[in-house]
């Protein structure tokens, strides 16, 4: 990294304001009236194109790119949080991709940030709060929405207005579809398509990663066998436990259940199994 005032390879747009704590890494670009305050450290090759605003503490990784409105790293929307209370801010991985006005906010403690992945793609408005996680490769459409400590597991995908409730997770390869709200966790590899319910699984998804045919067929089943029957907690980890023996999705699947401290989402009665279209704009 290098500072604003040694930087030879940093572009930063006169009307910019720049606190003098920044650090940049070598091609970074700062548009049109962005302000950066407090501790900022941005990697490599990252653009910020305009009225980008970044609270402190920020780091962000390299080449991602910050489009207009972006804010990062401003006080967490909960009222224990005082102006001034000390933050472990906000970071961000590398080549994630932050739409107009997507909004993160600063974690309320110090011992864990409010974090964004490698490669994810959060759309134009869409919002994780304070504390929340978004693993690797997540993709969140317009107005996709975390409340705070939420957890996105890796390859997710959040369709236009999905609301995730606090504390909640939202399983590796899972689907929400659009305007669905969960207050329950969603498995792995299920799609989400009625309020805290699980009506298939994501056949494209798991295609698409390669997963064996055996294996996909397997999450089929612990589908149509496990998560769409009234099973106890107990009853479910034992049964998903059995069949995980012999995949490994299925297992994890069961170890998602397990440490769950939020209600599981269930098959709804009219569930089936469909291929869901993945978002492409």
């Amino acid at each position: 990294m290098t500072s604003t005032g040694k930087a030879s390879r940093v572009s930063i747009h006169p009307t910019a304001v720049i606190d003098p704590e920044c650090e940049f890494g070598d091609g970074v670009e700062v548009g049109p009236w962005c302000v950066l305050s407090g501790r900022v450290v941005i990697g490599a090759n990252t653009r910020l194109l305009s009225n980008v605003q970044i609270s402190g503490p920020v780091t962000i990784g390299e080449s991602c790119t910050l489009y207009p409105f972006v804010c990062i790293g401003f006080p967490p929307q909960d009222f224990k949080f005082k102006p001034g209370d000390p933050t472990a801010g906000v970071v961000v991985g590398s080549n994630t991709v932050l739409r107009e006005s997507v909004t993160l906010h600063a974690a309320t403690k110090l011992d864990k940030p409010t974090r964004v992945g490698d490669r994810v793609y959060m759309m134009a408005g869409s919002h994780a709060g304070h504390d929340a996680t978004v693993g690797n490769g997540v993709v969140m459409a317009n107005s996709a929405m975390l409340a705070g400590h939420a957890v996105v597991f890796d390859n997710a995908i959040l369709s236009g207005n999905a609301a995730v409730h606090q504390f909640n997770r939202i399983g590796r390869m899972a689907f929400l579809t659009g305007n669905v709200g969960t207050s329950k966790d969603v498995p792995p590899f299920c799609v989400c398509a009625a309020r805290n319910t699980i009506n298939t699984v994501n056949l494209v998804g798991m295609r698409r990663a390669g997963f064996a045919r055996d294996h996909i067929t397997a999450v089929r089943n612990a589908f149509w066998h496990v998560f769409r029957k009234n099973l106890t907690r107990k009853d479910t980890i034992a049964e998903l436990m059995a069949r995980g023996r012999d995949c490994p999705l299925v297992m994890e699947q069961a170890e998602f259940v397990a440490v769950a401290t939020r209600p599981i989402a269930r098959g709804g009665a009219g569930s089936r199994i469909i291929e869901v279209v993945e978002i492409d704009e």
